[in-house]
């Protein structure tokens, strides 16, 4: 039913640019051009009559080009399952990359949790001198004060 509205909405836009296009203007437009001057396009469309009638087929081609975008938008967003109700409820749908985002971001915030808690032997006061200097004497370092 899309396909139909979007191929309808396509040839209302090309014959608007057309019509848009033969009317005259000051220099006579694309209408005497593409029809040699008045007399073919007088004996179509008569002495005012094409002025008439271009004018009357381009409001009705305006409204139902407008028209068609209404309903076309409103296909769009009823597909894609938005709410058109009302704008203030939010969607409950959300995309796979703010899913992910969602995902990596908690795994960031527990890994920085998990760095940010002190290790059982340095809570204890149990760092050897082979911690710190890198030899091997493991002396353990008083920290109470004594």
């Amino acid at each position: 039913m899309f396909t139909i509205w979007l191929v309808f909405h396509v040839l209302v836009c090309f014959a608007l640019v057309l019509v848009v296009l033969m009317q005259s203007s000051k220099g006579e437009g694309l209408a005497g051009s593409a029809f040699g001057g008045s007399g073919i396009s007088g004996a179509v469309f008569g002495g005012r009559g094409a002025a008439s009638f271009l004018s009357k087929a381009t409001t009705v081609l305006a409204i139902l080009f407008m028209l068609n975008c209404g309903a076309l938008a409103y296909m769009s967003a009823s597909s894609r399952g938005i709410r058109t109700e009302s704008a203030a409820e939010p969607t409950t749908s959300e995309s796979v990359v703010t899913r992910k985002a969602q995902e990596e971001r908690e795994r960031a915030m527990q890994q920085q949790q998990q760095q940010a808690l002190p290790t059982d032997s340095a809570a204890a006061g149990d760092i050897s001198i082979d911690d710190i200097l890198g030899g091997e004497e493991t002396a353990p370092i008083d920290t109470s004060g004594n």
